[in-house]
């Protein structure tokens, strides 16, 4: 082979794997720190094969969550937290702890009766009533109960051992995984590292003290409880003073007895709307002929979602009729169309706005997380404060509850509209309302549309819920049904609450479709 034999191309595809791999291992020296060509050489073993490279991490099996979470590992450290905090825990019950400390507590509280139980024998003998025999049977089964519970007292004292050995064996098995993955799970976090140099690298010493720390503080005190129960009140039950909840109490009902003396017309006012609106609701869907009623509901159906949804729902309708709950269903339609209607003639709009306003909708989404999460039993006691017991109140709770979905879904639809569009849209000479109502909303729509359909659903299973504070309707019947344990009324009501969200539902995803 002479020097034109050599292939230049081959001479710089060497020359680049090689500096890629220097500076793979430069990366790694500034990443781990620590024992780089231990790390070298088993990040390159790790990162040659897709799958999971098992290795061996002495320092990570010795101190397991420790190293873990000095690492930055976090994710892995917690769950190893639990499991060797386990472990640890069976030991110490094992080797210190009173395993018969609730059987005896159970032998003394028997053995309280049992000394009543022989006095009442003694004085029976002594009168000579005829209740001997009844007493003397049950201080016999008294004793017996004791001799069982100390017997197995003695069986669970026994257990130490056993129970020491449990933890051993939980303690290796975990110390085992943790040596095996440490190396895979710093390596995926390694790869991390490489695009985005915020993540933290190597060992801090304050990571490995907040590390050590915490890690022994919530180990020991678990083995603490868990070893001597009962025997440190501060591990068992949360320092608190009775005065804190009872002046909180107050303050809150001062609160709400404030805002009610200072808003009463501002809440009279929103209470004649609603009633307004839920009036001429049942106006139409109530007094109107139910074949009139029926025949546009079927029509609306095969309009949006097909004839053969609109013959289901004629069916539905046809049950709900023929067991007498036309009306019923009629007024939770209307209670629910009135709430889903200011739902989203508010949360439409609402969305709009906060869709480009990072700060607002920041603002606003943890007031949608209290209204969505908070059980409904709990606002109902304020709403009730403002707006007095009815139907009112129960459009209020409902709108709480399921008012939430058409904003956030609006804001994710106008958030998704591509910018590439937009600026598309903007250089043809667009104006912000043209922009908006050409451009973002229709796009949009699919999202707009869902949140729509989940705020009905949403409304529509607070039927039962809005009964007890005055609203008619299906979930009146449920109620009842629940009240006397009549289990065929309640399932009858139940499917008719079901068919009202099906035929909905099938009308709203029929029409986004």
């Amino acid at each position: 082979m002479n020097a034109y034999d050599v292939n230049p191309l081959e001479d710089t595809e060497s020359d680049a794997a090689l500096a890629y791999a220097e500076e793979r291992r430069e990366n790694i020296r500034a990443f781990t720190r620590t024992s780089p060509d231990y790390y070298i050489r088993n990040f390159d073993k790790i990162g040659a094969s897709s799958r999971f490279t098992p290795t061996f991490n002495l320092m990570a099996g010795l101190f397991g969550p420790v190293w873990f979470g000095a690492r930055g590992l976090w994710t892995w450290a917690l769950p190893f937290l639990i499991l060797e905090a386990l472990a640890l825990v069976q030991i110490a019950r094992g080797l210190f702890g009173d395993l018969a400390a609730d059987a005896m507590a159970r032998i003394a509280s028997i053995e309280g009766t049992l000394e009543l139980r022989r006095q009442q024998l003694a004085a029976a003998i002594e009168s000579n009533s005829d209740r001997v025999d009844a007493y003397q049977r049950t201080v016999t089964s008294l004793e017996e109960n004791i001799g069982g519970i100390r017997a197995e007292a003695e069986a669970l004292a026994a257990q130490g051992p056993s129970i020491v050995l449990m933890g051993i064996v939980i303690l290796l098995v975990v110390k085992a995984v943790q040596s095996v993955v440490a190396n895979w799970a710093l390596e995926a976090r390694f790869s991390d590292w490489l695009s985005d140099r915020s993540i933290r690298s190597a060992m801090p010493v304050s990571q490995i003290a907040f590390s050590a720390v915490f890690m022994a503080l919530i180990v020991s005190a678990a083995m603490l409880h868990y070893s001597f129960p009962g025997r440190y009140s501060l591990l068992s039950e949360f320092p608190t003073d009775p005065d804190i909840r009872l002046t909180s109490i107050s303050a809150v009902e001062n609160f709400i007895a404030w805002c009610v003396r200072n808003s009463g017309a501002f809440f009279d006012g929103l209470t004649y709307g609603i009633r307004t609106l839920l009036d001429a609701l049942e106006v139409i869907l109530v007094q109107t002929p139910w074949i009139v009623i029926a025949s546009l509901i079927v029509l609306l159906t095969w309009l949006t979602a097909g004839i053969r949804t609109a013959i289901y729902s004629g069916a539905f309708l046809a049950y709900m009729g023929l067991l007498g709950f036309w009306e019923a269903a009629m007024t939770t339609l209307a209670l629910l169309g009135t709430a889903a209607c200011l739902s989203i003639v508010i949360g439409i709009p609402l969305g709009m706005f906060a869709a480009r306003r990072p700060r607002f909708y920041a603002f606003i989404q943890p007031i949608m997380d209290f209204m969505q999460t908070m059980p409904a039993f709990v606002f109902m006691v304020p709403v009730i404060a403002f707006f007095g017991v009815g139907k009112p109140a129960a459009v209020v709770v409902t709108m709480i509850f399921g008012g939430t979905p058409v904003v956030r879904l609006t804001v994710l639809g106008l958030r998704g509209v591509p910018e590439s569009v937009r600026e598309a849209a903007i250089s043809f000479g667009a104006n912000k309302w043209y922009l908006l109502t050409k451009v973002d909303l229709p796009l949009a729509s699919p999202s707009i549309r869902a949140g729509i359909n989940q705020t009905i659903m949403l409304s529509l299973a607070m039927v039962v819920v809005a009964s007890l504070i005055g609203a008619k309707g299906l979930g009146e019947d449920v109620l009842e049904a629940l009240q006397y344990a009549n289990v065929g009324q309640g399932i009858l009501a139940g499917f008719s609450i079901l068919f009202c969200a099906m035929i909905l539902d099938r009308i709203v995803q029929g029409a986004r479709k």
